[in-house]
């Protein structure tokens, strides 16, 4: 594999951004790992951090690289801050940027990404968990599967229990608390929303542990997919939030990903 720290600029954000890249490179003299390409562009998968991380999290956490390495697949670990992959309400724009621009920036800097859509995937933990299904549920048209991990899917519960100081930050992505669900950035209203469309639905993978305080939206939102017919593989195990079993579980998303 070849691993790649790209700095780069984006029109949407405005800003100098970066993102971290996995690209598939054939390999036969390495000790211990050998590296493996396909015929053909690379299927990509968009890996998302957590509200406390940025693009280098996976790679400091986890084995990504090395797991990666066989499949013959690009993975991009863009940086996007606490922004909640959400056009934000101070006005950064980080959900056209994730959404939109990053993927067309991607294929423009490495053309041997495919663009279609059965080959273009996103998974995350936590808050990027909550991006990755949002990716799937409001640009199903791009990306085809999508995995959470402990993922964050209900932001509107989220903000029940919160003292005032900690929802003006909720206030500046959101807007008012009370006002996101049923909008654009509930998922829960996203997944009806599309169901109803009749647009490609994307393939669901989710894992939470049953520890985890964000265990019950978990199970809300696996009986609201199954409800609506989603292709929806879900999985549970004893844990709670921490990187010892994401790192489990994100070999689990590539086995369910690259069939």
């Amino acid at each position: 594999m070849a691993l790649l720290h790209t700095d780069f600029f984006s029109n949407v954000l405005g800003m100098c951004v970066q993102m971290d890249v996995i690209l598939p490179q054939r390999t036969t003299g390495q000790i211990g790992m050998e590296g493996k390409t396909r015929p053909g562009k690379y299927p990509t998968l968009y890996l998302l951090h957590g509200l406390s991380d940025d693009h280098t999290i996976w790679q400091r956490r986890t084995s990504i690289e090395r797991y990666a390495a066989d499949l013959g697949i690009a993975v991009v670990m863009p940086c996007t801050h606490r922004a909640w992959y959400t056009d934000t309400a101070y006005g950064m724009n980080y959900w056209t940027y994730i959404s939109q621009e990053l993927p067309a920036i991607c294929r423009d800097f490495f053309p041997n990404m495919s663009e279609k859509r059965e080959d273009t995937w996103a998974a995350g933990l936590s808050m990027g968990g909550y991006g990755a299904l949002k990716l799937g549920l409001r640009a199903s048209d791009t990306f085809s599967k999508v995995a959470a991990l402990s993922g964050a899917v209900d932001v509107a519960g989220l903000t029940a229990p919160l003292n005032k100081a900690r929802l003006a930050y909720w206030d500046t992505v959101f807007g008012e608390p009370d006002k996101i669900k049923g909008s654009f950035n509930d998922l829960f209203a996203a997944a009806e929303e599309l169901k109803a469309s009749g647009k490609p639905l994307p393939e669901v993978f989710m894992w939470c542990g049953t520890e985890d305080g964000l265990y019950p939206a978990n199970v809300a939102m696996r009986d609201h997919l199954k409800k609506l017919g989603y292709k929806l593989t879900y999985t549970e195990s004893a844990g709670d939030h921490q990187w010892k079993y994401w790192d489990e579980q994100i070999q689990n998303v590539l086995k369910w990903i690259v069939k």
